[in-house]
C-alpha cells in the first residue's frame, strides 16, 4: 500500500468539479491522515473561512502552488513533482 501523497498542516486545493451545498471549492489545509477507503487515501481538511472540517480523497486534492518555486538543475519543479519528491523520500 502506498503512503499519502499530502501531509498534515499542507495546503491543498478542493477539487470542484462536484459542486454542491455540501461541496465546497478552495484552499483548504490538511489537518489528519485518515485510513483507506477502499483503495482511494482519504484526509480531513479544513478551510479557513468555515467553521467544520470535511472528508476528501485524494483524487479530490491539489497541491497549491508554492511562494517560491523549487528549482533543481535548473529546471522549476511542478507541485506534482515536488509532491512526488516527498513520496520517495519517505521510501528512503
Amino acid at each position: 500500500m502506498t503512503g499519502h501523497i499530502f501531509s498534515v498542516g499542507q495546503r491543498v486545493s478542493f477539487d470542484g468539479r462536484v459542486v454542491t451545498y455540501l461541496r465546497r471549492t478552495g484552499v483548504f489545509t490538511v489537518t489528519k491522515l485518515l485510513p483507506p477507503e477502499g483503495a482511494e487515501l482519504q484526509y480531513r481538511i479544513k478551510s479557513e473561512g468555515e467553521a467544520h472540517e470535511r472528508v476528501a480523497s485524494e483524487h479530490e486534492l491539489h497541491a497549491m502552488e508554492l511562494g517560491k518555486s523549487i528549482v533543481v538543475g535548473g529546471s522549476r519543479l511542478s507541485p506534482i513533482d515536488v509532491n512526488a519528491a516527498r513520496v520517495f523520500a519517505r521510501l528512503s
